[in-house]
């Protein structure tokens, strides 16, 4: 198994929306969302040329949680989570990626709850 990069580009809260919950009322209307990401990326050849072409573009990033969103009706944040990976992931330069999915006021009395996985090329499902 290939060593991943040491570097990393995070992207912190991310706010989208989706349909997304098992309840009839969860599938009624969009609710709130927030994503945070951790890709792993060789980041010298940017770091030494000064030159955004070297990098991740972090607007297409971005927009690939947007477009899972606006695609999927899914009962769980689980398949927002590995279907954003697995996009993530066709991204070039990108070697892993952590996806973290919150949905705040899910559960009564619970300020937030979450799902966080790690997808990489060349690996099963992290833990």
């Amino acid at each position: 198994m290939a060593e991943l990069p040491a570097d990393r580009i995070l992207l912190r809260g991310i706010a989208a929306r989706a349909v997304v919950g098992v309840y009839a009322f969860e599938r009624e209307a969009s609710r709130p969302l927030s994503f945070d990401l951790e890709l792993a990326c060789d980041l010298a050849p940017a770091g030494a040329s000064d030159d955004v072409a070297d990098t991740l573009d972090y607007d297409a990033a971005a927009a690939v949680v947007h477009a899972v969103c606006a695609e999927l009706a899914p009962q769980l944040i689980e398949t927002l989570a590995e279907t954003v990976a697995a996009r993530l992931l066709g991204l070039p330069r990108v070697a892993a990626a952590t996806v973290t999915v919150h949905k705040p006021g899910a559960v009564t009395g619970v300020e937030d709850i979450a799902v966080r996985i790690t997808r990489r090329h060349d690996s099963a499902p992290s833990v």
